[in-house]
């Protein structure tokens, strides 16, 4: 089973590589990895998804997490109300014929087209990582010439900010 893990980590130079480190060591491999600042420019966001057999393993994730020193707060988001999305930007081979046809896909998926070659469409889309998934494989046919993802980003719905634990710990450290 995919986890979904958020890590608010302090913005500091070598972060990443100690999380990825962590990861390495206990040998769980990243399926995603999305990270970027927050509202609070010395706190960086990280989306991390991770395979694990059951809940135990992906607490004891958490828990190793925690021991890292500029982890703030990691959340475990696959059980609560989520918002789970990633970006896709896929470049697709088109003859004169077929061009109006990815035109058509990409209006039935919402993808923008952000650039037109002469013998190519690069789109865009945001979605569930099923929905970028579908994507792909109907443009496949069409011929992928180039594409990139960005992994997923998640949060809580309907929650207030940060948790309420964040914040604490941000309190004490002075950055609130």
């Amino acid at each position: 089973m995919i986890y979904t893990l958020v890590a608010y980590v302090e913005n500091k130079p070598g972060v990443l590589n100690r999380v990825a480190s962590l990861f390495r060591r206990r040998t769980f491999n990243i399926d995603s990895l999305a990270v970027g600042t927050t509202q609070d420019d010395r706190v960086s966001r990280m989306t991390i998804q991770v395979e694990a057999k059951d809940d135990d393993v992906a607490k004891r994730i958490v828990a190793n997490m925690y021991k890292l020193v500029d982890i703030l707060h990691v959340e475990d988001l696959t059980h609560k109300d989520n918002i789970v999305r990633e970006m896709l930007m896929i470049k697709v081979k088109t003859t004169k014929e077929s061009r109006t046809e990815v035109i058509q896909i990409a209006n039935i998926f919402t993808a923008e087209i952000v650039d037109a070659g002469i013998d190519s469409l690069t789109l865009l889309i945001t979605g569930t990582q099923g929905k970028c998934n579908r994507m792909i494989n109907i443009l496949k046919p069409f011929g992928i010439l180039e594409m990139q993802r960005t992994g997923a980003v998640g949060m809580l719905r309907d929650s207030e900010g940060l948790p309420e634990g964040l914040v604490q710990v941000m309190t004490d450290l002075g950055m609130m």
